[in-house]
C-alpha cells in the first residue's frame, strides 16, 4: 500500500469519525406499507408540498389514492412537483389539486381557506408542514418576524379557518410538523416579534416550540369533536429547509457527505407524518408528539398548559381572531 493511499485512508477515516460525532446516526426510518386504497375518498391538505418532506408525503398519499391538496407559495414549483409524484404513483392513484398559499400573508391564508371551503366538501387530514429555517431578519406582510409568522401564526390561522370543515368531516386529523430544536427555544412573550433583538436560531426554536404548545392547547379545545391533532419531529432530513444557513466553501463537500451518510431522505422524513395521517393505530389519539412513528416524551416547556393558553390568546390577537370569529369559521 502506497504512502499516499495510507494517508488518504487515515484522513478519510478521521473525517468520517468527526462527521459521525457531529451528526449522530439517526434511528433508521422504516418505510410504511399500507393497502393501495387506504386513503381512497379522503382529502388531505398538505402545506409546503412542493419539496422536501411535503412533496414526499404528497407522493405517498397519492399512491394511497387520496385527494391531495398541495398548498404552496410557489405554484410553478408545485406544478413541477405534482408531475413528478404523478409519474411515480402508478396507474391506481388519487387526485392532485394545486392551490396557492403564502403563509407569510394572513390575507393569502384567508383567501386560500375561502376557496377550500367553497371547493372541497370535506377535509379528512390537514398537515401543517411548511416552514422557514434560520432566515435573515425579515417580516411577513403583516409585520411579524418571518419564522414566527410562517411556522406558527400562518398555520394557526389556517387551522382555525378550516376547523368547521374538519369537524363536519370527523373523524379527521390535524398533523403539525415541529422539530427537536424546540428544546433550545422558549416563548419570549416580552419580545415575541423580535423587535428588540433577533437571533435566527433562537427564533426558529421558538417557532417550533410554539407548534407544540399550539398542538397541546388545540387538542384540549377539540375534545369530543372527533378531530384529533398531533405533532411530530422528523429528525434531520435532506431538504431545502437549510438554504439560509451559511456554510464555508471548504466545508461544503464535508457537509454534503455528512448529509448523505447521516441525514434522512425526504421519503424517510415523511414516514411519521404519513403514519399520523393514515394509521389506524393513532385513531382517537390527540395532543401527543411522535418521532419515528412512536410517541415521543417532550420536555416540560412543551407540555406547559399555562404557556400554551397564554400563547393561544396572544396568537388569536396577532392573527386578528376572536373566539367568536373562530367559531363562526
Amino acid at each position: 500500500m502506497s504512502a499516499a493511499v495510507l494517508v488518504a485512508a487515515v484522513v478519510g477515516g478521521g473525517v468520517l469519525l468527526f462527521l459521525r460525532r457531529l451528526f449522530p446516526r439517526q434511528k433508521a426510518a422504516k418505510l410504511l406499507r399500507y393497502t393501495a386504497d387506504t386513503m381512497r375518498g379522503k382529502t388531505v391538505v398538505v402545506t409546503g408540498a412542493n419539496c422536501g418532506i411535503g412533496k414526499a408525503l404528497a407522493g405517498e398519499l397519492l399512491k394511497l389514492q387520496a385527494r391531495v391538496v398541495m398548498a404552496c407559495r410557489d405554484v410553478g414549483s408545485a406544478e413541477e412537483a405534482a408531475r413528478d409524484i404523478r409519474k411515480q404513483a402508478g396507474a391506481q392513484q388519487g387526485e392532485v389539486v394545486i392551490k396557492h398559499l403564502d403563509l407569510a400573508s394572513l390575507r393569502s391564508v384567508r383567501k386560500f381557506c375561502e376557496e377550500i371551503r367553497e371547493e372541497e366538501s370535506k377535509i379528512d387530514v390537514l398537515v401543517n408542514n411548511a416552514g422557514v429555517y434560520q432566515c435573515p431578519y425579515t417580516k411577513t406582510d403583516d409585520g411579524f418576524e418571518m419564522q414566527l409568522g410562517v411556522n406558527h401564526l400562518g398555520h394557526f390561522l389556517l387551522t382555525h379557518l378550516l376547523l368547521d370543515t374538519l369537524k363536519t368531516s370527523a373523524p379527521s386529523r390535524i398533523v403539525v410538523v415541529s422539530s427537536k430544536l424546540y428544546k433550545y427555544g422558549k416563548i419570549n412573550f416580552d419580545d415575541l416579534n423580535s423587535e428588540q433583538s433577533y437571533n435566527k436560531a433562537f427564533c426558529y426554536s421558538q417557532s417550533k416550540l410554539a407548534n407544540l404548545l399550539f398542538t397541546l392547547e388545540l387538542s384540549r379545545r377539540l375534545e369530543g369533536t372527533g378531530v384529533t391533532v398531533n405533532a411530530l419531529t422528523p429528525g434531520i432530513v435532506r431538504t431545502r429547509l437549510g438554504r439560509h444557513v451559511q456554510i464555508p466553501l471548504l466545508a461544503k463537500p464535508l457537509f454534503y457527505l455528512a448529509s448523505l451518510l447521516f441525514f434522512k431522505s425526504p421519503l424517510e422524513g415523511a414516514q411519521t407524518p404519513l403514519y399520523l395521517a393514515c394509521s389506524p393505530e393513532v385513531e382517537g389519539v390527540s395532543g401527543k408528539c411522535f418521532a419515528n412513528c412512536e410517541e415521543e416524551e417532550l420536555k416540560p416547556k412543551a407540555t406547559d398548559e399555562q404557556a400554551a393558553k397564554r400563547l393561544w390568546d396572544v396568537s388569536m390577537r396577532m392573527a386578528g381572531l376572536t373566539d367568536r370569529a373562530a367559531e363562526e369559521h
